[in-house]
């Protein structure tokens, strides 16, 4: 199968391309513009296109010549701060790109479309949150994602193909191998900044909100190690060819930790940290969490990293390896 990977230079897209080599015979074709993506996380037995999603004959003419059977479209903005501040650039980038993408899909050989949602679309939500729950997005970035599942589902039958819709709780973490991990600081992930702050003398931490109404003032987040997630798109691709259905799955672990928790299982590894509290970032929610349910039901699913510790050691090595590149 020929497989397009829109942002595969990115941190999921790396480790959804890793474990489709390591599974498959596949082609893999890469589509990235590399403003957060990276050449060192492109795999070698791919072929690579440097690009944007927002031309749609650059988008049309790589579909047709290629074959193109599975797109699986990672190619996004996502800091939630600067999509309040930069409209524009989430709208073209998300909203538009997306539209570009699927537009480009006419006359051609795609049947399989994964899209890379987000949990926001949800909400503020207390309690876990089950694929029924109703979309509220309370930011601009989670109305881009929102708006983006909308597209998918509106042109899916006219341009007969078949959508896996995966709404991504916190990715965190760096893949077994070694050769691969997050490198992009500027989204604000907090396993990242404690990745980063691991390997300072005098680690410094900031926490964005000590006065949300949850059990201890700060956010309540399900944290999904990256590798599982890139797992999770290998059954989806699978589900979609062999099933010809379409699905919408939450991709978590049905677990929330709040920002504090993670903060003193971080302080246990690390003995001198100091912590700041910080005012609300803008667009953040209080809660949200994962109903697993149909995820591992209709996936037969099973997470091999779920552990906090082991997610935040692996995203503190590949910090190092980082360093030494």
């Amino acid at each position: 199968m020929n497989i397009l990977i829109t942002g595969g230079a990115g941190y999921i897209g790396s480790h959804v391309t890793e474990q489709l080599i390591k599974n498959n015979k596949n082609n893999i074709f890469i589509l990235d513009n590399l403003s957060t993506g990276r050449k060192i996380l492109i795999n070698k037995k791919t072929r690579f296109i440097i690009g944007d999603i927002k031309k749609i004959k650059l988008l049309r003419k790589i579909i047709k010549k290629y074959k193109i059977e599975t797109i699986i479209h990672l190619a996004a903005s996502l800091n939630i701060s600067e999509a309040e501040k930069n409209k524009k650039k989430y709208f073209n980038n998300n909203i538009a790109g997306t539209k570009n993408l699927i537009f480009a899909c006419e006359k051609s050989n795609v049947k399989y479309f994964i899209f890379s949602s987000s949990c926001s679309i949800y909400g503020n939500v207390k309690g876990s949150v089950s694929e029924r729950n109703k979309a509220k997005p309370q930011s601009y970035y989670s109305f881009t994602k929102y708006k983006g599942e909308e597209l998918i589902k509106k042109y899916s039958e006219k341009l007969k193909f078949k959508y896996a819709i995966l709404r991504y709780f916190n990715v965190a973490g760096a893949s077994k191998s070694g050769k691969i991990g997050e490198i992009e600081k500027s989204h604000g992930h907090l396993i990242k900044n404690i990745a980063i702050q691991y390997l300072r003398k005098k680690p410094k931490l900031e926490v964005y909100g000590n006065n949300y109404s949850t059990k201890d003032g700060t956010c309540i987040r399900d944290y999904i190690h990256v590798s599982d997630l890139a797992d999770i798109h290998i059954k989806s691709l699978k589900y979609l060819i062999k099933k010809r259905k379409s699905l919408i799955l939450n991709c978590g672990y049905g677990r929330g930790y709040s920002v504090q928790e993670i903060v003193d299982i971080f302080k246990k590894i690390k003995k001198n940290i100091i912590v700041q509290y910080k005012q609300r970032r803008p667009g953040d929610v209080g809660e949200v969490y994962s109903n697993v349910i149909k995820l591992k039901k209709t996936l037969n699913w099973k997470p091999k990293y779920n552990s906090i510790k082991l997610i935040i050691k692996s995203a503190a090595k590949w910090e190092k390896k980082l360093k030494s590149l």
